[in-house]
């Protein structure tokens, strides 16, 4: 058995959402909003381009990173809307966002490089890293200061050993988008620390709301070259299960990540490329999906604050709700189980995403408007009876 493996922790977001489905098959009443899933339907025209290929007889071997109509379309994109400006051949298409970061990640770490994750982080860095035989070093942001990117504390984590540095904007599970001043931070601490390269974690940049834009560092030219920008097409056009997601970087990391890429994955799904060539017409459905979206976040989250020693700013960005509380002494994992016995909602403890100064949970606000509005009344009248 490998031991580096045998050591890893499961996906906690994964547990969680099978724990809810194994909950709901005795009990249909219980809401799950621990996972990441728009529950809209992937838009038409993406739907129906892909069947078309399909139909047509695009089912063989795809050879290469990506079908050129779909680099070219997410390099316009990247050009258009981030200010990122990258050689389409250097752009890999890959299933989902998770599988770039796992490649770059693989591309830039050698046994023993260290990689800098900035807490609360999503779920899967630190396993990815130490699959890659890399060491996790966690940087705590703090839940005082807004969780704020500063110099003190990348510096106070950085050694000779840094390689890598991974940044999540619009953030999971914070909610908190790249603001201008924290961008400057990273683009200082990349200049003073030619050595390092920097994963920009953007799956959620199309999902941001009162007007305002997470910024990409691949945008700023003095570090282009050293900044990997991983985005995809689950979360901004609801195609989760059609696993489409792309790393762009530079032409030395690229060449390292598709030769991994060859030999474990070979090729995408041609006809499920031909469908996502789609989605960068589909700007009217993906405005509809985001307003929809902070229509969702207002509603649940100022019943959320409406509650006794709960408290949750509102999220600038991404669909969750990232959630402290003041109840009674009790701990995430403790609130974690008494809302799901007492209200029968599934969230996931802050201490999944590395938060153990405060407790907390993050809720998906992605479910349909009225579970959510079922699930934050459920939550406040649970906590309302410890106050009894």
């Amino acid at each position: 058995m490998n031991e580096k493996l045998s050591q890893m922790k499961p996906s906690a977001s994964l547990v969680f959402m099978t724990r809810a489905k194994e909950m709901q098959k005795t009990d249909p009443g219980v809401i799950g909003l621990a996972g990441g899933e728009p529950d809209f339907a992937t838009p038409d025209r993406i739907s129906m381009a892909a069947m078309r290929a399909l139909t047509e007889g695009d089912t063989h071997y795809v050879v290469g990173p990506g079908i050129p109509e779909l680099r070219k379309g997410i390099a316009k994109k990247l050009r258009e809307e981030n200010g990122i400006i990258c050689d389409e051949n250097c752009i890999l298409v890959t299933p989902g966002g998770k599988n770039a970061i796992y490649l770059a990640v693989h591309a830039i770490l050698n046994e023993g490089d260290e990689a800098i994750i900035l807490d609360p982080a999503w779920v899967s860095y630190e396993p990815i890293i130490q699959a890659a035989g890399g060491v996790p070093v966690h940087v705590k942001l703090d839940n005082r200061n807004d969780y704020r990117i500063t110099e003190a504390a990348l510096e106070a984590a950085v050694t000779d050993k840094t390689r890598l540095l991974i940044v999540n904007y619009p953030n999971n599970p914070t909610g908190r988008i790249l603001h201008e001043d924290e961008a400057d931070v990273l683009e200082a601490f990349l200049l003073r620390h030619p050595g390092v390269y920097l994963l920009s974690d953007e799956v959620y940049e199309r999902i941001v709301y009162d007007g305002k834009q997470s910024l990409s560092m691949g945008a700023r030219p003095a570090v282009a070259e050293r900044v990997v920008t991983v985005n995809g097409f689950s979360k901004s056009v609801a195609m989760t299960g059609w696993r489409m997601g792309y790393l762009a970087c530079c032409k030395e990391v690229f060449q390292a990540a598709y030769k991994l890429y060859q030999h474990s994955l070979s090729c995408m799904s041609g006809f499920m490329q031909r469908g996502a060539v789609e989605a960068f017409k589909c700007q009217r459905e993906i405005e509809d999906m985001r307003a929809i979206y902070e229509q969702r976040r207002n509603m649940f989250v100022g019943i959320l604050n409406s509650i006794p020693g709960v408290h949750c700013t509102l999220p600038e960005g991404a669909f969750y709700a990232w959630v402290h509380y003041d109840v009674k002494g009790m701990d995430s994992a403790a609130i974690c189980e008494y809302l799901l016995e007492k209200a029968r909602v599934v969230g996931m403890p802050g201490t999944a995403y590395g938060e153990y100064d405060v407790p907390s949970m993050r809720f998906s606000f992605a479910n349909a408007t009225d579970e959510l509005e079922t699930a934050a009344n459920r939550i406040k009248e649970a906590i309302l009876a410890l106050y009894k």
